[in-house]
């Protein structure tokens, strides 16, 4: 179901912390494809990543209150909400269970596939402006969901300067995105 009604950031937000159906569903209409394509990456299963899905659009009905735009996009809040859940998710005795645990390794250095499920999400092009070392921190932190101990790890390089490098690429992000949003 596609509403109609269009919203500003504020207005959603305001909408969806009265709990307004119509606004639940204009959000699910514009952010269930690039959401699920960022659990597919991760859970590359259609039907499990549907059900995160599901499971992640709930989570934010419920939480949406805990949101302070003061502290980021709600775009941004709604990725961590799903980046977590498919992660928790591939933790899980039912994940687990049933074999599915994925050979990430094998995408690691192959920036075209992790790159393919955020192309919805309007946020490649400014990945690409990146250097390939920052990017690939982001892509291995954010979208394959690697603690920054197994980064330091694959990249070999100490720990402090794993911290060190996503922080500052964090905020060159999002510097290089309040530029785009202006």
């Amino acid at each position: 179901m596609l509403t109609s009604e269009l919203y500003t950031e504020e207005s959603l937000i305001q909408q969806l912390k009265l709990h307004d159906e119509q606004a639940f569903n204009y959000l699910y209409d514009n952010y269930s494809k690039s959401l699920f394509g960022i659990i597919y990456q991760i859970i590359p299963t259609q039907e499990i990543a549907e059900d995160v899905v599901q499971q992640v659009f709930i989570k934010i009905w419920k939480n949406i209150d805990s949101f302070e735009p003061s502290k980021g996009r709600l775009y941004t809040w709604m990725l961590n909400i799903t980046r977590n859940q498919a992660i928790d998710y591939t933790r899980s005795k039912d994940f687990n269970r049933q074999g599915q645990t994925i050979a990430i390794t094998k995408n690691v250095y192959n920036t075209e596939s992790n790159t393919a499920a955020i192309r919805d999400t309007g946020f490649k092009k400014i990945l690409e402006q990146l250097p390939v070392e920052k990017r690939k921190l982001i892509e291995l932190s954010y979208f394959l969901g690697y603690t920054q101990e197994e980064i330091s790890k694959i990249m070999d390089i100490p720990l402090g300067t794993v911290k060190t490098r996503l922080r500052n690429t964090l905020i060159d992000l999002r510097k290089m995105m309040n530029l785009k949003s202006t």
